[in-house]
């Protein structure tokens, strides 16, 4: 996506998207059998096909798109690099891009984390990140702080559907 700082914080623009386009926040995420089902490879380019067609058929009417971060790492560089499209195409649409990588780790390492997603200028950078709590609220302290000062914003993991 490689933008700058948006002008507005995560939330403002949260708000206006969601009042010009409603509240659905629609994934992608294009597992293999998914893949395979729609006749696509199992690979980086199965990945940009389903995306775009994705993005073609929702991404001017939802206010939110959310792909599934781990679907893309599988298939390495070249998944990265869809990944890095779709991330653009998402806000060329006008939604806001969620990127679901549920990341949380302590120190330097949340840190990094935090400077690809969140910072101004990387290729990854979202809207809004997924962080998990896992190792203690305080190890997510990098992501809280990148996406203050980049206007952006965190979900945070609390509960889930896993028994």
């Amino acid at each position: 996506m490689t933008e700058g700082t948006p002008r507005d914080p995560f939330g403002a623009r949260l708000h206006s998207v969601v009042s010009a386009r409603g509240n659905l926040c629609v994934g992608i995420d294009p597992h293999p059998a998914l893949l395979e089902s729609w006749g696509l490879g199992v690979d980086a380019a199965g990945v940009r096909e389903f995306s775009r067609r994705s993005l073609e058929a929702f991404g001017d009417l939802v206010p939110a798109v959310k792909p599934q971060v781990a679907f893309f790492e599988e298939h390495g560089s070249a998944g990265f690099a869809v990944l890095e499209e779709v991330l653009g195409s998402i806000a060329e649409s006008g939604a806001l891009s969620i990127a679901d990588a549920k990341r949380g780790d302590i120190g330097s390492t949340m840190a990094g984390y935090a400077r690809a997603w969140l910072s101004a200028g990387s290729p990854l950078a979202c809207d809004a990140l997924t962080v998990s709590p896992y190792l203690g609220v305080g190890s997510l302290e990098a992501a809280f702080d990148a996406a203050a000062a980049n206007n952006r914003g965190l979900f945070v993991l609390a509960r889930t559907s896993n028994p």
